[in-house]
């Protein structure tokens, strides 16, 4: 007997493949780049105006004088200048500001000036705001407070800002100077006049008669360092630059005031005199810092 033995082969299945055509490239259009553009301006601009222009930097230097006596070594001085209170800055930075400085436990805090703005806002928005911004830095704990007055400050009147900080008790060496007496020994502290203003009268402002004395000049404005150096001035702290305010990578400070394009941050020499110059708290002309923060210096005599 046969025994037929069918085996049943199951269809064929035909197997699909799908191919997906490629996405096209995108292309970078004209409305596209813009529209990039405009958004990373926006957000450099937010940066530069809300978190750069606030970003407190406290910079520590030990500057060594030749005369200095004993007495003053290890002396700390903190210098903070360019408030331009109001126009840009607000209350609430310059607290801040004070309660940094505080912190630091200085033994004198030195003011360079520029406390207001004048320009864009008229002179009457600068006078008005005057008495707060001395408020304000009367919050400094320190037994030692002194100032000197910026160009903005002579622009709107210098006793409109004058009289409120020593009505708050911070003296202003207007082409004046006092002696720092410690156990015995002096150092003389002279504050200048504003050279933007022709203001200055270095003559008037800087003790001659004791040479062997040393003396730090508050100046604001640091390119008078030439003219200054000739009389035998042992430090002089400026600010006024506010060390470019905005510093575009790869390229120099693109705005830099009058008297203020030759030494913009940092610290110099010129002959026997040695000058540090502070970025400054606020910003001028528009409200932003970008590169460049604003700074609290600490300087420690040796």
């Amino acid at each position: 007997m046969n025994t037929t033995i069918s085996v049943e082969t199951p269809p064929a299945t035909e197997e699909k493949l799908d191919f997906l055509p490629p996405e096209p490239k995108r292309r970078l259009t004209r409305r596209s780049f813009l529209s990039l553009s405009a958004a990373s301006v926006a957000g450099l601009a937010l940066y530069a105006g809300e978190i750069s222009r606030h970003e407190l930097s406290v910079e520590q230097h030990t500057i060594q004088l030749a005369r200095l006596p004993d007495s003053f070594r290890g002396m700390r001085i903190v210098q903070i200048s360019d408030f331009h209170y109001a126009e840009f800055t607000e209350a609430f930075f310059l607290h801040e500001m004070v309660r940094r400085v505080n912190a630091l436990r200085p033994d004198m805090v030195v003011l360079t000036g520029d406390f207001i703005s004048y320009s864009p806002l008229p002179r009457a928005f600068a006078r008005r705001f005057a008495p707060a911004c001395a408020a304000i830095l009367s919050g400094i704990e320190c037994p030692l407070r002194y100032a000197s007055l910026g160009n903005h400050d002579y622009y709107i009147g210098p006793h409109y800002v004058s009289g409120p900080l020593q009505e708050h008790g911070i003296p202003v060496l207007m082409n004046s100077a006092v002696a720092l007496e410690r156990e015995g020994q002096r150092l003389w502290l002279a504050g200048l006049g504003s050279i933007c203003e022709h203001q200055a009268d270095p003559a008037r402002a800087i003790p001659r008669a004791v040479a062997q004395e040393p003396v730090i000049l508050l100046a604001h404005e640091p390119d008078i360092l030439p003219d200054i150096a000739r009389y035998n001035v042992d430090l002089m702290l400026s600010g006024h630059t506010h060390g470019g305010q905005v510093r575009i990578p790869f390229l120099p400070p693109l705005d830099l005031p009058e008297y203020g394009r030759r030494y913009v941050e940092g610290l110099f020499r010129h002959g026997p005199t040695q000058l540090y110059v502070n970025r400054g708290i606020g910003a001028v002309g528009v409200p932003f810092r970008f590169r460049c923060p604003p700074e609290i210096t600490v300087i420690t005599l040796a």
